[in-house]
């Protein structure tokens, strides 16, 4: 791989028509990036790639900078130019500053001062992709890379301004990099053109950004839709996007002063609370116009970070009165505090877009399964119906959270809606339970479920009256009812199919005789409960078996033996007491 990377690029070649060097700068550049590191934001391993091949072009070409003990500068200069390796050179040392000020640009968001450095390394790439420019403006360069490296200066330079936050000599040069991808993609093949337009879709929201900041108003609107494309921005401009939209919404929540909801007005004087409900309604239009499921999942989890975050800075401001925290009364008139009500408020909004998300999570699973059913897919985990189980578990606990809201618990409309809510998700949690048992051939258990979704159903069309507009939003009960009736005539057949099946029945692999694994080596026997927790390889704990004891011993001898007499020791020892001692006072020995 090393080899092939050193030898010549492709591109016109001398001896070639109008013996001109040539090199696919975009093409080199984005390989190299997607391969090394770039394609999870690796900028390190990049910028590590960069210094290696360099090495080895400056080894393969023997334009070394110098040995070991010494160094000597050296220039690639136009005399030299017999290869365009040496073009090669130059764009590779650009790169490697670029992205050494892109690994810089990450860490600066924890250590700022690194962003005085991350300005020289841009400075560096601006400074070899002039020389690169100055080169290719040779007569041995052919035309098109002598535009490649135009444009790929006006793009760094741009990044460059960018930082130095000069709008306006950004803006023209990522609309001259702009205009310049643009030609070349329309003077090729659509193969050729993809990498150009590419190149232009992702410095268009940079050029946006420009023009807003040098006072274009209509640009944040373009800006708005950008966000909402499947990749969203990136680079340089998604921080900075993401805090232009958090300015324009705290200059319109400087007259935002209340909010209302369930009839009651609440006054609203904390800032980022201000900021997050003027935003929410673009959130949730932001997440109904996007294009696809990885889109609307980066949106909510979005959403629910700003709603968090809200939620905080509320309980900041319930620290300081015990009372209000814990539900207390104002003026005993059966009210929560405002701040309270509006921390059940903010609650609510968190909880109603984590039932929104699951359920559109479940939906997407939903499609999965049926496609699934259709053909099946090797090499992938398929979806199953536990995972929309587990989906529905976490949306039935939301539900019990917003019965629980402080300053609601008499609203009895609002508990009759998330009562109605609460039957619709049990209904759709019981027809995946249901799914799940036909999967093992739980026939009954499977059956008795269906007819728990039917009473669920009805209950949610009996009961809606009044709340049918608070239950548009939700699945309809009456698919639900119509799916369940076709699935219970499938398994009453698949049943009956299944209680027929001579191979069940008749099978002498399928009997049962409860003797364990060690005792039935010689039998071939189908059994299932050898790949269960409960399996049975032998009997424990094992039985009682007849064992020879250890012998005892008894010393019978011992009442046979007449014992020594010992009087004549002992009538000496007492002689020798008191006048032993006093002989021994007066040293007199016997």
């Amino acid at each position: 791989k090393d080899n092939k990377e050193n030898e010549r690029p492709a591109g016109p070649q001398p001896g070639g028509l109008g013996d001109s060097l040539g090199l696919e700068i975009l093409q080199i550049v984005k390989e190299s990036q997607q391969q090394h590191g770039l394609r999870h934001g690796d900028f390190q391993r990049y910028r590590g790639y960069c210094s290696r091949r360099l090495r080895r072009l400056r080894k393969t070409l023997n334009f070394k900078m110098g040995n070991r003990h010494k160094f000597t500068g050296k220039k690639v200069t136009e005399e030299i130019l017999s290869d365009n390796r040496y073009l090669l050179l130059i764009l590779m040392d650009a790169e490697r500053a670029w992205s050494y000020a892109m690994q810089l640009k990450q860490e600066a968001n924890t250590e700022p001062r690194k962003r005085f450095h991350l300005l020289s390394r841009l400075r560096k790439a601006v400074k070899h992709a002039e020389e690169l420019e100055r080169l290719c403006e040779s007569n041995r360069v052919d035309a098109k890379t002598k535009l490649e490296a135009q444009a790929y200066m006006a793009y760094l330079t741009g990044m460059l301004r960018f930082e130095h936050q000069e709008w306006k000599a950004a803006m023209e040069a990522f609309n001259k990099c702009k205009t310049i991808y643009e030609k070349l993609a329309n003077a090729f093949t659509e193969e050729q053109a993809v990498l150009y337009n590419q190149r232009v879709e992702e410095i268009s929201p940079n050029i946006r950004y420009c023009a807003y900041n040098i006072g274009d108003q209509s640009a944040i609107n373009e800006l708005m839709q950008m966000r909402l494309r499947s990749g969203g921005t990136e680079g340089l401009l998604a921080e900075k996007l993401e805090a232009l939209i958090t300015q324009t919404r705290a200059k319109q929540a400087a007259t935002m002063s209340e909010v209302e909801w369930r009839g009651r007005t609440v006054p609203v004087k904390i800032d980022k609370v201000r900021i997050f409900l003027l935003g929410l309604a673009d959130n949730e239009a932001a997440i109904a116009q996007a294009e696809n499921e990885e889109t609307k999942e980066r949106l909510f989890e979005s959403l629910l970070s700003e709603c968090r975050d809200a939620i905080q800075a509320v309980r900041e401001e319930l620290k300081p009165d015990q009372k209000q925290r814990e539900h207390s009364l104002e003026n005993d008139s059966g009210k929560v505090s405002n701040i309270q009500y509006l921390h059940s408020y903010l609650t609510y909004i968190k909880l109603s877009t984590a039932i929104k998300r699951n359920e559109s999570m479940a939906k997407s699973l939903q499609k999965a399964l049926l496609q699934q059913q259709r053909s099946d897919e090797d090499g992938k985990r398929s979806p199953r119906p536990q995972d929309l189980i587990r989906l529905y578990d976490i949306i039935l606990q939301n539900l019990v959270e917003l019965t629980q809201l402080p300053g609601l618990e008499e609203d009895k409309n609002f508990q009759k809606e998330i009562g109605l809510k609460t039957l619709v998700y049990k209904a759709y949690r019981c027809f995946f339970i249901a799914q799940s048992y036909v999967l093992v051939k739980k026939w009954s258990e499977a059956l008795v479920l269906y007819e728990r979704v039917l009473k669920y159903a009805r209950e949610v069309q009996s009961g809606a009256g009044a709340h049918r507009n608070s239950l548009k939003e939700l699945p309809d009960v009456q698919d639900l009812i119509t799916q369940v009736n076709a699935e219970k005539y499938s398994l009453q057949a698949a049943a009956i199919l299944d209680a027929n099946d001579p191979h069940e029945t008749e099978s002498p692999s399928q009997v049962k005789d409860g003797k364990p694994l060690s005792e039935r080596f010689e039998t071939f026997c189908l059994d299932p409960s050898l790949v269960s927790k409960q399996v049975s390889l032998v009997h424990f704990p094992p039985g009682f078996q007849p064992i020879p004891c250890k012998p005892l011993f008894f010393d019978l001898a011992l009442n046979h033996v007449a014992f020594p007499p010992l009087e004549d020791k002992v009538e000496q020892k007492a002689k020798s007491g008191l006048t032993g001692y006093i002989k021994g006072i007066f040293g007199f020995k016997s």
